[in-house]
């Protein structure tokens, strides 16, 4: 299990800004990501509401990247799906692998609400957000697989080379039934017995990640430190809370590194 001082999830503006400050602190940072390609930021034609700033969400990540390359963070392409305290550290798992963490920084952006129908009645039970991860407790059974893009092709191209037998959807309104675990999934009217509904989106609820954070309304409370109920846990940017504005979430990432080297420090 490859360790770290501190982990951030995101690679938006306070991740990035986060692990540019831990970085210039000294501590060894993991940076946890999904592809930039499905972020907001990225996919915003013109950036007008940051000093400084002149062109597209696209060429604002790309700078992002490339202070992360020169700073000595290490860039981690894949999905964060929780963070677990280990006793005096963390353990964050992802799509790929498991790492650790004496401190962990999120700036996940905003937590997308529950796609289904029983999503979170289900999760753990029939419901995943990860076909490598549970695809193997499947294996030859007929699934669900809700989601878009190239990840997405590429988790279903795993799931039927497993030998599952995978029903693909990427749009519309669905509603996931059963007892004691998922059973059929409604979608159109239409209704598809299955063993299980991944559901393959490239963000997880805060909720799911971070088990045992205080969140209100969908976001993560933080005091003014970015500390939150959490020893160890900081959060910044977007998942914080409005308003949604680059400059707040900048601000936010480097106080929640300053935070997290002010924890360490101590320990």
């Amino acid at each position: 299990m490859k360790a770290y001082d501190v982990i951030v999830i995101g690679a938006g503006p306070a991740g990035v800004s986060a692990a540019l400050t831990l970085r210039n602190r000294g501590k060894s940072v993991g940076v946890i990501a999904n592809p930039p390609q499905t972020t907001n930021l990225y996919k915003a034609e013109h950036i007008t509401n940051y000093p400084g700033i002149v062109g597209s969400g696209k060429e604002l990540n790309d700078v992002f990247i490339k202070q992360l390359e020169q700073s000595g963070a290490e860039l981690i392409s894949c999905k964060a799906l929780s963070v677990l305290p280990l006793g005096g550290s963390f353990g964050v798992s992802t799509s790929d692998d498991v790492f650790e963490a004496r401190a962990v920084v999120a700036a996940t952006g905003i937590s997308r609400r529950p796609l289904c129908e029983g999503e979170t009645k289900f999760l753990g039970r029939g419901v995943s957000y990860c076909a490598t991860c549970d695809g193997m407790l499947y294996r030859g059974r007929t699934v669900a697989a809700i989601g878009s893009g190239e990840e997405f092709e590429k988790d279903v191209r795993f799931l039927e080379d497993i030998g599952c037998t995978v029903l693909k959807f990427n749009g519309g309104r669905f509603e996931i039934e059963g007892g004691e675990k998922a059973e059929l999934l409604r979608h159109e009217g239409e209704e598809y017995p299955v063993e299980c509904v991944f559901i393959l989106k490239s963000t997880v609820s805060v909720g799911s990640m971070l088990p045992g954070v205080k969140t209100e309304g969908g976001r993560i409370v933080a005091d003014e430190k970015c500390a939150t109920n959490i020893a160890g846990l900081f959060a910044a940017g977007d998942c914080t809370g409005a308003p949604y504005q680059i400059a707040k979430a900048v601000g936010e990432g480097n106080i929640a590194a300053l935070s997290a080297c002010e924890y360490l420090d101590k320990k």
